[in-house]
């Protein structure tokens, strides 16, 4: 239903060594992520954090553990709509997905799904980062 929660995830860890592949993947090794003694004293952090792009990379990784698709050919991260930032994640944090279902349409027998999430840090009352992701689902 419409507007209804799909589901939470577990919880997942953003450790600095997760944050450190991703600066090598990704080539972006600002201080800030991958300097540690440096962000304990020129952050108002006192810690290093998650790139914004490496949360909202986990997407993919917490979705699977809420929903499982039958009969599904392939699925296609098709975009996301009114996504903002809300709170770093720090070193060590703990993410998890809520999801639920913004809208269903049915594009000549492919399903686009608009799925409004967000990503909750452990403990802490904002949001990482929150929007509307939007998946095409192909079938057999």
């Amino acid at each position: 239903m419409v507007g209804q929660q799909i589901g939470v995830s577990d919880y997942v860890e953003l450790s600095q060594e997760r944050i450190n592949l991703f600066a090598d993947a990704t080539l972006d090794h600002q201080w800030i992520h991958v300097d540690v003694e440096r962000a304990k004293t020129d952050t108002p952090y006192q810690s290093t954090i998650a790139h914004g792009y490496l949360t909202l990379s986990m997407l993919p990784y917490l979705w699977n553990q809420i929903i499982e698709v039958n009969n599904l050919k392939m699925m296609i991260n098709y975009g996301i709509d009114k996504m903002k930032f809300g709170q770093a994640v720090l070193s060590g944090q703990s993410i998890r997905l809520v999801a639920s279902l913004h809208s269903l349409t049915n594009l000549r027998g492919v399903a686009k799904a608009e799925i409004k999430f967000a990503i909750e840090i452990k403990d802490q009352p904002k949001k990482a980062l929150d929007g509307i992701a939007v998946f095409l689902y192909y079938f057999e």
